[in-house]
């Protein structure tokens, strides 16, 4: 050793300490006045330590000596004294519990962590003294005023897993609930990111009672109240901490911890599977109006089945697994169930059944692997149900908006899922009558709200109904996309609400709405969007709706129309339900109704009815939702409180009394929001369609090139100008998600009229502002679009705090108008990082909206509005004209694979597309040497990357795909040497 030393030290002196085996951290609160008198506030217990960080401290130190206790406290006043130390400090020493003896150990010249139980102990703030001292106007009290009361515990929250040797966790908060009447020290709350360049602890719980069993009491109690969501965190920890027998005899060591046995009881994320989230059912209702969707389970029938059987209530959180399902560790024992599309499912190795209880026993790991068979979703259900918080009254995750679940949406590997004991109705159960799964399905729907001759020609709606339908490879949560024929429509475009045909002014849509969204027809799905402007011939039936989250790319389909009442079969008639003076009512699926206004046009006084419509309805009970369009109002409604024809009478009722809308002021603030002209994440976003979806379409690839074509002005600079010039007024709420505005300018000379992306985009950026129609939109979050993007703003939705702009999560409300200014990239960047936070200043001015004021000023301006319209409208037939010389008026609907030659040449291996697709990136070249497991390349499923691995070790030989190309499942996409 003095040979070591000397070599790495320069000096091989060597110093002998004595080994302790059995320790306690004791360390003692003194403060010095700097002038040589020093008072102590008792001692501080801090031995329960893992990888030597205190964990619980306590005070007084508990089974002290009082000699040993005088001794202590007598050398930290001595140590202090001897140097005239000023302000508060602790000195700390190492207890030998064997020899009853305590050793200096070091002294921290400032306030520690635990210094609040040594302040519950004695009364006294320590933060105020040592402010008081600085200001020059501290006395030290006499050391005899200096008497503690009872007793104090602390325990420290830590961002980790206890599990995994105190592994650091990240992410963001998503849910906080502190105990009340429990002294808690925290810089977190919902939306902060805990980021891995700090110390872990999250917050500090104190309490104090008049004994140490008392305080002990009240901590254990605090623990059982605090909840903190988001991220992997040591409280169940603790709460085991307390309850260890030598804690509870206050006989705890240093080392004590480390012989802790410790089972969260949770269970563990070890890999997360394709796209698996947390879903309870009905989901988030009574938020439509603000472009909040309902989530939930896509099939909700297994969702429900498999709570059945554990014995759950229907609506209990359950996991919702897609194409591959996860891999998780159960943390104690516990009755599950799966259902749905059956995966490959494993337990401890050993396959396990689906539809009925499965008892699982702590420690044991269920693994799901690929869907064996027909279907796409997989459920798994727990007795008691899963637990998370509510966001916005429901547990479901909304992976788009990234809310929902135990974090911020689909799960991800190292989560943790707690159990909750919320759900149980009964003891498990024996279900029979068990869903059936096919590749051809058969789908019930509701014709309407938009059907024959208005909409479509008579011949569209019988290929509707006889035609079938093939599931497109880019489908998802938010819709599946079809393959289908193509309409032949009956209008020539939609007017000022866009150039397709398809194209309606803004209206609300139903779960289960086929909407066609230019030539391709959608089924809009749970996480789908509640506002849009594209016409639904019909609804699937609230029934069928299970089916939905059961079709795969490649499935065939059937639509047939049924009774709303009977559920038979029937020929279609009328899409309404009833007419009124200047109003349509059509039904729109069977809980909800759609309520239309005046002429299909751009008319506030429409908008203004539906308003006060809302207004009148919207505290009814049983009505769950009322959610205004441009020129509608839909009723969502339940129909276990309100019979159709009922609800059809009220709405009539209150339509007739409705006041003049001339005679209406409502309030208008107007809020200016920056705008990066022509961004880089727009510019992106056009990229990404022209390579993966439409490479010809006539907005490609500038959208803003595309704007002031069909609008007739002279450069994109005019775009740029009447975009900035303009005022728009707020109509609709949610058109993209998340309180997104759809709103229109109020000078008709600054409505700048587009036709929308057909098909829709698959991926925009969040808070991209688009024009479709004649109207504006600013997109909530990223997902699919249709609108011609311009540039990018601030946020319209914040998802955790509240702030001055943001009283709600969303930051418009109708009526509103909006008015953009200029900023850069780099200034947008720092908006959008300062904004939810509330440190970005935004200019909101108190105004009003008048219909009878914005008639004269349209009278006034008549002549001007005129000019303007007639040139636009000019334009706007050439673009038309252009597009049907070009062939561009037609669209292929991209779902036919790519032929390829299955020949495989003796001793290659093939490699095979998983499931129906498009190739996105290719990740290796021919010629390259791949290990097995490797990914070759990666294809786009139902807005999914999956990664396609080479089955074995060898050289890629070939590659039978390119990126774009369209593959279906079974698809033959490479070809390796084994070697």
């Amino acid at each position: 050793m003095a040979r070591l030393a000397a070599s790495n030290f320069g000096d091989g002196r060597l110093y002998i300490e004595r080994y302790v085996a059995s320790s306690r951290h004791i360390e003692v609160q003194i403060f010095g006045d700097g002038k040589g008198g020093v008072v102590t506030l008792g001692e501080r217990d801090c031995s329960l330590q893992r990888r030597h960080q205190k964990v619980v401290e306590e005070a007084p130190a508990p089974n002290l000596s009082q000699s040993l206790r005088r001794y202590v406290h007598d050398a930290a006043i001595a140590l202090a004294r001897h140097v005239n130390y000023a302000s508060a400090g602790t000195v700390e020493f190492v207890y030998d519990v064997e020899r009853a003896e305590a050793y200096f150990l070091e002294m921290n010249t400032r306030l520690q962590v635990e210094h609040p139980i040594t302040e519950e102990l004695y009364g006294v703030d320590l933060v105020e003294w040592m402010l008081r001292q600085a200001a020059g106007e501290l006395v030290l009290p006499n050391q005899e005023s200096l008497v503690p009361r009872g007793a104090a515990i602390e325990v420290r929250l830590y961002a980790e897993d206890a599990v995994h040797d105190f592994r650091p966790s990240t992410g963001t908060i998503t849910a906080v609930q502190w105990p009340e009447g429990t002294r808690v020290e925290s810089w977190v709350a919902p939306g902060v990111d805990v980021s891995r360049y700090y110390d872990p602890m999250l917050a500090k719980l104190i309490t104090h009672g008049e004994s140490r069993d008392i305080a002990l009491e009240k901590m254990r109690a605090a623990l059982a109240e605090t909840k903190l969501w988001g991220i992997t965190n040591n409280l169940s920890y603790l709460d085991a901490t307390l309850s260890m027998e030598a804690f509870v005899a206050g006989e705890v060591v240093t080392s004590s911890l480390s012989h802790l046995a410790f089972s969260p009881g949770v269970v563990e994320v070890i890999a997360p599977g394709t796209f698996t989230g947390l879903q309870d059912w009905p989901g988030r209702l009574g938020y439509w109006s603000v472009g909040v969707p309902p989530s939930g389970p896509m099939d909700d029938r297994a969702h429900c089945i498999v709570n059945q059987i554990v014995g759950n209530a229907s609506g209990a959180a359950a996991l919702e697994c897609t194409l591959t399902g996860p891999t998780l560790r159960f943390g104690h024992d516990c009755v599950i169930a799966l259902g749905g599309a059956k995966m490959q499912a494993m337990l401890d190795g050993l396959p396990v059944p689906y539809w009925q209880a499965i008892e699982v026993r702590a420690g044991q790991v269920l693994s799901l692997g690929e869907i064996q068979g027909p279907g796409m979703r997989s459920y798994i259900a727990v007795r008691g149900g899963f637990d998370a918080p509510l966001y916005l009254g429901a547990r479901a995750s909304f992976a788009l908006g990234e809310f929902g679940g135990p974090a911020t949406g689909i799960l991800k590997a190292g989560q943790q899922l707690s159990f909750a004991q919320d759900f149980v109705e009964g003891p498990p159960a024996v279900v029979s009558d068990i869903p059936q799964l096919t590749r051809n399905w058969d789908i019930a729907v509701h014709y309407g709200p938009h059907g024959a001759p208005e909409f479509f020609a008579p011949d569209d709606i019988d290929d509707l109904f006889s035609a079938e339908y093939e599931v497109h490879f880019n489908s998802a949560r938010t819709g599946i996309r079809l393959i289908g024929p193509q309409p032949r429509w009956t209008r020539a475009d939609g007017g000022e609400a866009g150039l397709h045909p398809s194209n309606i002014h803004d209206n609300a849509y139903a779960i289960g709405a086929i909407d066609f969204t230019g030539d391709m027809p959608i089924i809009l799905g749970p996480d789908g969007p509640s506002l849009g402007g594209f016409v639904c011939p019909a609804v699937v039936a609230k029934d069928e709706l299970w089916k939905l989250g059961q079709l795969r790319p490649g499935d065939k389909l059937h639509f047939h129309p049924v009774d709303h009442v009977t559920r038979k079969p029937i020929k279609p008639k009328s899409d309404r339900l009833r007419e009124l003076p200047d109003v349509v009512v059509r039904r729109a699926g069977d809980e909800n109704i759609l309520v239309e206004f005046g002429p299909m046009a751009v008319d506030f006084a429409s908008r203004l009815k539906a308003h006060l419509l809302m207004q009148s309805l919207q505290y009814e009970k049983g009505l769950i939702d009322c959610t205004p369009g441009i020129r509608s109002l839909q009723i969502h409604y339940n129909s276990e409180v309100w019979r159709e024809d009922k609800l059809l009478d009220a709405i009539s009722e209150r339509v007739a009394a409705l006041p003049s809308p001339e005679s209406v002021i409502v309030p208008s603030r107007i809020v200016h929001l920056p705008l990066s002209w022509n961004d880089p994440y727009t510019q992106l976003a056009m990229r990404k369609y022209q390579e993966l979806v439409r490479p010809n379409a006539p907005w490609c690839p500038d959208n803003i090139e595309f704007i002031r074509r069909i609008n007739g002005l002279s450069s994109e600079a005019e775009v740029q100008r009447v975009l900035f010039d303009a005022s728009y007024l707020v109509l609709g709420l949610g058109d993209v998600y998340l309180g997104a505005p759809v709103a229109t300018p109020l000078d008709p000379r600054h409505r700048l009229v587009t036709t929308k992306y057909n098909p829709a985009r698959t991926w925009t950026p969040e808070n991209a502002v688009g024009i479709g129609g004649a109207y504006l939109c600013v997109y909530g979050m990223e997902g699919p679009g249709g609108y011609q993007l311009v540039g990018r703003t601030i946020q319209m939705w914040n998802r955790w705090r509240k702030t001055a702009c943001f009283e709600e999560p969303w930051l418009l409300r109708f009526f509103d108008q909006i008015r953009f200014f200029q900023v850069s990239t780099a200034e947008l960047a720092e908006a959008r990082e300062a904004f939810p936070h509330g440190a970005y200043p935004l200019r909101i001015e108190t105004s009003t909206f008048s219909l009878a004021a914005h008639r004269e000023f349209l009278s006034t301006h008549a002549d001007s509005i005129t000019a303007f319209k007639y040139c636009q409208q000019k334009a706007f037939e050439i673009e038309r004209q252009r597009w049907c010389d070009d062939g561009l008026d037609i669209l292929v609907a991209n779902g036919a694979a790519a032929d390829s030659d299955e020949a495989i040449p003796v001793g290659a291996t093939p490699v095979y597309a998983s499931t129906a697709g498009s190739v996105w990136k290719l990740e290796t070249a021919p010629g390259a040497h791949v290990a097995a497991g490797t990914t070759i390349l990666i294809t786009e499923t139902m807005k999914m990357e999956i990664a396609v691995t080479a089955p074995c070790s060898g050289k890629l030989l070939q590659l039978r795909c390119q990126p774009g190309q369209v593959v279906q499942a079974g698809q033959l996409l490479a070809l390796i040497g084994v070697t």
